[in-house]
């Protein structure tokens, strides 16, 4: 059963279009992230989906009722929001309880709830502290109990995390996994970071412009990235992608060149690369050591590329070398920046 449903969405002021015909579906009890760069449109389409943001055309459906202009409040959703949108004149009980004090909640279910919640979350020792008193990660517990007491199917979060440090941030990033399959909420997630995408969502929704470049599940846009621009969004480092006709040396990419293709493109994550005996010749630009693995950041002609390798390596800035890759590893993209079907692609017409 679909629980959200997302049509053909638009936003628009003047000739500014932060979000431009905008069409998914989030499964009920799922995890939808929605990612991509700053200015993207992600949050803009969040706050649609809230009843936070008018809508310029399109529909918005959550559990099978058209929402598209109705008050945020009777649209059965809850929000978490980057900045905690707590009160500071109230002390974490009071915060989390204010939702259901506006909705004249019996004061038996209110307790209830409450204990609940703050169990969940570790705040049982803190229900009294302001949140002047509390810290990122406390603030944002909060938050969170107060979307639990919500009792709500669906929850909106608006980047909640990225106020916080990066070790707190993969803890409460487990948290809400957690809390999200616990309570099955339908839930979407906005995020321009893609470490959390990876690990949270069952879908990912990239975002570009104000447009969708592609749905799928973290490994379907990691493995088979639609386009050049998904191919570098997500991976740490970023796939490497070349202009083939700016390599002489056809031979080091294992023959995977379709005849009669100018302007493609060939990709490789930096992990599939191997230093050989033989291969594409590099030089090393710099040597960045991490510890369980080794960057190597190189240059081939006017081109840039990364190799990333196990442990430490030998290897100095200005040395030559060369790598290679297994044919089953490369990604061949169009003079558009588009996926093409793989070794034996054949050049698109405007080739």
């Amino acid at each position: 059963m679909t629980g959200i449903e997302i049509r053909n969405l638009a936003k628009h002021w003047g000739d500014i279009r932060a979000v431009d015909d905008v069409s998914f579906d989030v499964p009920q009890g799922s995890l939808t992230v929605l990612l991509g760069p700053s200015g993207c449109g992600k949050s803009t389409l969040l706050r649609m989906i809230a009843g936070l943001e008018d809508v310029s055309s399109g529909q918005v459906h959550i559990n099978g009722q058209d929402v598209t202009h109705k008050d945020a409040a009777k649209r059965g959703v809850s929000m978490v929001f980057q900045s905690y949108a707590l009160f500071p004149h109230l002390n974490v009980r009071e915060n989390i309880l204010f939702g259901l004090k506006v909705r004249k909640v019996e004061q038996a279910v209110r307790d209830k709830r409450l204990q609940e919640a703050a169990r969940m979350v570790g705040l049982e020792e803190l229900l009294d502290r302001k949140p002047a008193n509390l810290s990122g990660g406390q603030r944002q517990r909060v938050a969170l109990a107060r979307t639990i007491v919500a009792d709500q199917p669906v929850c909106l979060m608006d980047e909640p995390l990225s106020n916080l440090d990066a070790k707190l941030r993969a803890e409460m990033r487990d948290e809400i996994h957690i809390l999200q399959r616990k309570l099955k909420l339908t839930m979407v997630y906005v995020t321009h970071d893609q470490t959390e995408a990876m690990s949270l969502a069952d879908q990912v929704v990239l975002l570009k412009d104000g447009r969708v470049e592609q749905i799928g599940k973290p490994s379907e846009l990691y493995e088979t990235p639609s386009t050049t621009f998904s191919a570098r969004f997500l991976g740490m480092p970023p796939m490497n992608v070349l202009r083939i006709d700016q390599i002489k040396d056809r031979g080091a990419l294992n023959g995977a060149i379709p005849s009669g293709s100018p302007g493609w493109q060939l990709g490789v994550r930096p992990e599939n690369i191997s230093i050989a005996d033989k291969g594409l010749s590099v030089k090393i630009s710099a040597v960045d050591y991490m510890g369980a693995e080794t960057v190597l950041r190189l240059r081939h002609g006017k081109q840039n590329l990364m190799a990333r390798i196990d442990g430490r390596t030998n290897a100095v800035p200005g040395e030559t070398l060369h790598i290679t890759w297994n044919a089953d590893d490369i990604h061949l993209f169009d003079e558009e920046g588009i996926r093409r079907g793989g070794i034996d692609a054949k050049p698109s017409a405007s080739a």
